[in-house]
């Protein structure tokens, strides 16, 4: 018998990719077998009001190039996490500790774990440091 693979998942719009990310990747990846990252699409982020600076093709990229990751598949909604779980058969949901609580709901379908952000680093800083403005301040 072929041994239980231990399915991850985790949500985000991952931009301007830095350090901070490839490290919740990498914590993640470790909390199972297989990582599907659920990227945001554009138009998600523009519902949100948030406006990535790399597209969300070259996110998935660069994404898919980093060792951790096993699967990249798209964010459309905020509704659509439930369903991700079930139909992927995911084990561990895991989010950046600044989600802490929000999603609780999920521990009905799976173990759900909220990581350390890596101190000192965000793509919010990264925007400010180059004088981009940061997605609060765009109009889409």
């Amino acid at each position: 018998m072929g041994e239980i693979m231990k399915k991850v998942i985790t949500y985000g719009t991952f931009d301007l990719l830095h350090k901070g990310h490839v490290r919740l990747l990498k914590r993640a990846k470790e909390l199972g077998d297989d990582l599907t990252v659920c990227l945001s699409t554009d138009e998600f982020n523009a519902e949100k009001g948030k406006k990535a600076y790399t597209s969300f093709e070259d996110r998935k990229y660069v994404l898919e190039a980093i060792r951790y990751v096993d699967r990249v598949i798209p964010e459309n909604g905020w509704d659509q996490k439930i369903k991700d779980v079930v139909d992927n058969k995911i084990d561990v949901f895991v989010m950046g500790d600044d989600w802490n609580g929000k999603f609780d709901f999920l521990k009905d379908y799976c173990e759900v774990v909220y990581l350390p952000r890596t101190e000192g680093i965000s793509t919010t800083k990264i925007k400010k440091d180059l004088g981009i403005k940061d997605s609060k301040d765009w109009k889409a």
